[in-house]
């Protein structure tokens, strides 16, 4: 089938299956985490907030420097030592728990720790898809990534609602730790030589060299200027999910794993649909998508009831996806492979190293005006600007045509089919 294309390479096959158990054992984690937080601190959205700032802090520090690395080392030695180091994380945590001698500190310092092996994951991660498939299946098996991520994003919430309800909180984190050994075993039974490595760069690579590549290029700025707003503003499910399940409509830990698994199940089918791209979008089809997205989370913070939020997040869900996948591959499509490494590693900055500040900033909405509003004025946030990158877009395209030609993307014939 062309949806599975992909998976006719066998080391994609193989990392494909470890990411799904890897994945749904982080998804358990998350869930667990956000659970431990609330019950440490009386159901707290500021101390929600803090954790989740924590984890993602790193992501805003260091990314760039994880590009970096992605560009001059053997990514699949670098997802190796992420994944272990990231597995002994879990384990830690998850011990003191079981030995109830867990506090609130140890919680974010987990939480940084973890966001700091995330710098270098993230980016390299992204990066080696295209290293195992080649530039013709990048689409597809990007697709395809965020598919088996929303798979294990309505598995793992699901499952841990289930298992912290029948074992507890310590049970989840210890089998997220075991979960990573998948990512590990792919990884080493992948065959090297059929990987599509770059050549290895004449000059030091340097984090300076990718962020002038990214300002020369206004076809890959704006989707970047507008991932980085929709990051700060309206990514926040984490935060807002756990706060809405809790406070507003005084629910369990299973109520809170169906909302997550409502959004991500929207996700799969979005992820699902764009597995069918062949070639790079347009700037209409990202900004489309976000103006989407933005009205579809306005309404799921205005829904009136559990089953219409329920609802809502699965079509919220689809528009999430489809506007990140839409820029993912804007971006990464209509990037030079040598720089890959750095400009994903930027993405993953603009797209989720702002979370911290999004977090604090919705983590205090959250306090002073419910759970609602961190979605609702997330929502509006996006669409005004979604609307904002339409203008910008459009003046762009008015511009005479000496101008528009300095702004076109010098490789977009290259990728369209």
């Amino acid at each position: 089938m062309q949806t599975f294309r992909s998976l006719a390479v066998r080391n994609f096959r193989l990392f494909t299956a470890g990411q799904v158990v890897s994945v749904a054992g982080t998804w358990m984690m998350v869930v667990a985490q956000d659970w431990l937080v609330l019950s440490l601190t009386d159901d707290s959205a500021t101390a929600l907030g803090i954790v989740t700032a924590l984890q993602f802090t790193p992501l805003l520090l260091l990314t760039l420097y994880g590009g970096r690395l992605a560009d001059r080392h053997d990514k699949r030695l670098l997802l190796t030592v992420a994944n272990v180091t990231s597995g002994l994380l879990a384990l830690l945590l998850g011990l003191l728990v079981l030995g109830g001698r867990a506090e609130l500190w140890q919680a974010y310092l987990f939480a940084l720790g973890l966001g700091t092996v995330n710098a270098l994951e993230i980016p390299t991660r992204m990066a080696f898809v295209s290293e195992m498939v080649g530039a013709e299946l990048l689409p597809n098996a990007s697709a395809l990534s965020a598919a088996y991520f929303n798979v294990a994003r309505v598995v793992g919430p699901a499952l841990a609602g289930l298992l912290i309800s029948s074992f507890g909180i310590g049970q989840v984190m210890a089998l997220n730790a075991l979960s990573y050994a998948a990512t590990v075993v792919a990884l080493r039974m992948m065959r090297p030589g059929e990987l599509h490595r770059a050549p290895r760069p004449a000059s030091r690579a340097r984090v300076v060299d990718g962020l002038r590549h990214v300002r020369g290029r206004p076809d890959l700025m704006l989707p970047l200027a507008l991932v980085a707003v929709i990051g700060v503003f309206g990514f926040n499910f984490q935060l807002t999910l756990p706060l809405l399940a809790k406070t507003e409509f005084h629910s369990d830990v299973s109520a809170f794993g169906l909302l997550t698994a409502a959004l991500a199940a929207g996700s799969l089918a979005a992820a699902f649909v764009t597995t069918a791209r062949r070639g790079r979008p347009t700037s209409r089809t990202v900004l489309v998508a976000a103006l989407g997205f933005g009205v579809l989370e306005t309404a799921t913070g205005l829904a009136p009831s559990y089953a219409a939020v329920v609802v809502l997040l699965v079509l919220t869900g689809f528009a999430t996806v489809w506007f990140a996948q839409a820029a993912n591959h804007r971006i990464q499509l209509g990037t030079d492979t040598e720089f890959r490494g750095r400009v994903m590693a930027l993405y993953t900055l603009v797209f989720q190293g702002s979370t911290p500040l999004g977090a604090l900033f919705v983590g205090r909405l959250s306090e002073e005006a419910g759970a609602r509003s961190g979605l609702y004025v997330g929502g509006l946030v996006s669409c005004a600007a979604a609307v904002a990158a339409l203008a910008v877009d459009r003046a762009a395209r008015q511009r005479p045509a000496s101008d528009a030609h300095a702004d076109a993307d010098p490789v977009e014939h290259t990728v369209q089919t």
